[in-house]
C-alpha cells in the first residue's frame, strides 16, 4: 500500500527487484499478493507494470503519496481529471481539498504514517486541526521510528479511525514489511478504492503473515 521505486527521487529499488523479492518472501511461507506503487508528487501514467507482473503473478497498482501541508497523504485510484484538478508537485497543498477531490474524482486520500514526528497528522490534531473527512490513516508504516506507529495507533482510538498497513519501501528487502489485510479480492486501482470504502480490512506485520495466517 505504500512503497517508492526509482521513480522517486529518494528509492534505490526497481519495480523487478521488488517482485523478484516478494518471490522470496513466499518461499518463506509469506503470503503477499500485490503491491502499491506510491511514488512522490506525482502519478506515473506512462509506466505500465502488467509484464512484470504477469511474468512473477504479483499484482502491481499504482498510487502517489503526495506532500501538503499537513504531512504526507497517500492517494489511490488516481485518474487524470484528479491530477488536473490538484498539482500534485505542490508541496503546500491543502489536505483537506485534496481529500475533497480525490473523492469527487473517484479516488481516495488518506494519511500516511500520521504518528511520524514533526509531519505527521498527529502533530497537527495537537496543534488544534482538525480533519473530519479522514476515517482511515496508515496505522503501520514500516518505516516508522520507536514509537511513531504508537502514535498512529493512540490517534486511531481516540479519533475512531480506521488503519491499514505500508511497508513504505525505498529498498528492495523492505517491500511487504507492513502490508494491508483485504476481505474482497482487488485487481485493479478501483478494487482497492472500494475496499477501502467498504472498510473491511486490517493492517498486518509480514512477520505474522504466514501461508494466508494473520
Amino acid at each position: 500500500m505504500h512503497s517508492h521505486s526509482v521513480s522517486s527521487d529518494d528509492s534505490r529499488a526497481t519495480v523487478e527487484q521488488y517482485v523478484k523479492w516478494i518471490q522470496v518472501l513466499r518461499k518463506r511461507g509469506h503470503t503477499v499478493d500485490g503491491i502499491v506503487l506510491t511514488e512522490h508528487r506525482k502519478f506515473d501514467f506512462d509506466k505500465d507494470y502488467s509484464d512484470l507482473a504477469g511474468q512473477y503473478d504479483v499484482l502491481v497498482l499504482k498510487g502517489s503519496e503526495l506532500d501538503t501541508r499537513y504531512g504526507h497523504f497517500l492517494v489511490y485510484g488516481v485518474t487524470q481529471a484528479l491530477t488536473q484538478a490538484m498539482d500534485f508537485s505542490d508541496v503546500h497543498m491543502d489536505a483537506r481539498a485534496l481529500m475533497q477531490a480525490a473523492r469527487r474524482h473517484d479516488a481516495i486520500a488518506l494519511p500516511a504514517h500520521p504518528g511520524r514526528f514533526g509531519i505527521g497528522l498527529t502533530d497537527y490534531i495537537a496543534q488544534g486541526e482538525s480533519f473530519d473527512d479522514v476515517e482511515i490513516v496508515e496505522l503501520l508504516n514500516g518505516g516508522s521510528r520507536k514509537g511513531e506507529n504508537e502514535r498512529a495507533e493512540e490517534l486511531c482510538k481516540s479519533h475512531n479511525l480506521l488503519g491499514i498497513g505500508g511497508s513504505d519501501a525505498h529498498l528492495t528487502s523492505h517491500i511487504a514489511t507492513c502490508m494491508t489485510d483485504f476481505k474482497t479480492p482487488i485487481k485493479t486501482e478501483n478494487d482497492l478504492v472500494e475496499a477501502l470504502l467498504g472498510k473491511e480490512f486490517q493492517p498486518v506485520w509480514l512477520k505474522n503473515v504466514v501461508n494466508g495466517a494473520s
